[in-house]
């Protein structure tokens, strides 16, 4: 969709639909016609003011208007805020110019809650209009072609509106990318998208071939790659600001597509597995969007990029890698195969030496079981960055929950013929012991943390600022845990 989305003091005359905002405490008879709405019209169609209710009627001058239910006033947040402006282009998308007026739903806010507001508003309309229609003979066209928020005045909130477009767009990069068939977005087509978005964002970037992985001697990805006809690639990516305070590492698992190897999943377990790059879709849609949030530390971007597929030569269970840190690995079962691309890359990260490290992956079909599709999974090795994450995630309204690390749960991925086995002796935690095994790649001393999104990467439905397919979770949560990053003492 190309959609003008931009800021004004007031709603300008030429609007074809009005939006409104409407509290489920604020919609008496009379408060709604001191706002010139019908409101024996809402009343007809049983609008009430709950939270995500939609209605269509026009005012007392005949305008059309869409009335969203937002819930009480006191528990309008950025969440709820986000989630009205998907609602707005969404229920305006026949309308060729929609306005909405957001003045009451922000006013006697502080300065610092404003921003906020209008920054989630602002990504709520760009993930409202998401549309994926690269491979669609004819796309069935959309009429709306300009929306005005009114309300949104001064430098400090249209600075914030201005970067809630580009962190939408970032998300929307990152859901493009995992909505890509697996056939054409192949290790190297993915890389490609890494170095356009390096050149545009005047950022530095290191692509390896498949014989510089070699030398590096990253045994997990080229382990992996084993059973594909595409080369592998591995991706380093660097934002470096004025004097900037610490480093903040980000490593996105970039598995283009994932049958299983020779642990094959089943055909309908394949149907999403174009996803199974989410991680990598994260950090690179955090890149997009880095010099909108301007954080003051240097972030740098590691992506193994791989298929995990069958051929005459894929690694067979039993086999043995040898990671990148020397870390030898018996492969059990070849359908864990991220936890084998993420452990060269998380001992690149570590030889760097940053102050802090996030993992994100599509690793486990257990956080699924665990969470649903709407929470992802973190751990950790430090509680003061797992706060720092968690903090950053809830900010970014982003959902995710904490699991353990317990040491007791160690010896589960201990092997008889190796120095670990990439899947559990146990049946059960089998997200907690995913994030052990990675735990035994990073640096004892830098604070790391693992987030799964094997729930979360991907929606089957339609759901406000959430489009079915790649749901591009991560970026915001990312965004923001760059943007408030500051070096801790080891």
């Amino acid at each position: 969709m190309s959609l003008k989305i931009s800021p004004a003091r007031s709603l300008p005359a030429a609007v074809d639909v009005a939006v409104v905002a409407i509290a489920s405490d604020k919609c008496s008879d009379r408060a709604l016609k001191a706002r010139k709405l019908p409101a024996a019209a809402l009343s007809a169609q049983g609008f009430t003011g709950a939270a995500d209710q939609v209605a269509f009627v026009s005012d007392a001058a005949g305008r059309s208007v869409i009335a969203i239910g937002v819930g009480s006033s006191k528990s309008i947040d950025d969440n709820r805020l986000r989630r009205l402006g998907a609602q707005a282009v969404r229920a305006g998308s026949r309308s060729k110019r929609v306005g909405i007026d957001v003045l009451d739903l922000i006013e006697g806010r502080s300065a610092a809650e404003m921003a906020s507001g209008v920054r989630a508003l602002a990504e709520g309309l760009v993930l409202g209009s998401y549309r994926f229609t690269e491979y669609r003979s004819d796309p069935k066209p959309v009429a709306l072609t300009a929306v005005t928020v009114a309300g949104v005045t001064g430098k400090p909130a249209t600075d914030a509106f201005a970067q809630g477009l580009k962190i939408g767009d970032a998300q929307n990069f990152a859901r493009d990318l995992v909505n890509r068939p697996g056939g054409d977005l192949t290790p190297a087509a993915l890389a490609q998208e890494a170095v356009k978005l390096a050149r545009r964002e005047r950022l530095t970037i290191e692509v390896l071939n498949l014989a510089q992985i070699r030398r590096q001697k990253l045994g997990g990805l080229l382990g992996v790659n084993r059973g594909s006809t595409h080369e592998p690639r591995f991706v380093k990516l660097t934002y470096t600001p004025r004097a900037p305070k610490g480093t903040l590492a980000l490593v996105g698992k970039g598995i283009t597509f994932d049958s299983g190897g020779l642990s094959i999943k089943t055909g309908e377990g394949m149907m999403t597995m174009k996803m199974d790059m989410g991680g990598a879709a994260a950090v690179l849609g955090c890149f997009a969007a880095i010099r909108a949030v301007a954080p003051t530390c240097k972030v740098v971007g590691y992506m193994p990029m791989t298929d995990n597929m069958s051929n005459g030569d894929a690694t067979r269970p039993g086999d043995v890698l040898t990671i990148r840190n020397g870390t030898t690995v018996e492969v059990l079962n070849t359908d864990a195969e991220g936890r084998l691309i993420l452990a060269d890359a998380l001992s690149l990260a570590t030889e760097d030496a940053p102050d802090a490290i996030v993992d994100l992956a599509t690793l486990t079909g257990a956080v699924e079981i665990a969470l649903g599709g709407r929470i992802a999974a973190v751990m950790s090795n430090n509680d003061a960055w797992l706060d720092d994450v968690e903090s950053a995630a809830e900010s970014a309204g982003e959902r995710m929950w904490a699991l353990p690390l317990p040491a007791d749960y160690r010896p589960f991925i201990d092997s008889d013929v190796a120095d670990l086995r990439n899947i559990s002796k146990s049946r059960g935690g089998g997200t907690i012991t995913a994030g052990l095994f990675l735990q035994e790649f990073v640096g004892e001393n830098i604070p790391w943390a693992h987030i799964d999104i094997a729930g979360t990467a991907w929606s089957e439905a339609d759901d406000a600022e959430t489009t079915k397919g790649g749901t591009g979770y991560g970026v915001r949560t990312l965004l923001e845990l760059a943007r408030t990053f500051t070096p801790r003492r080891r």
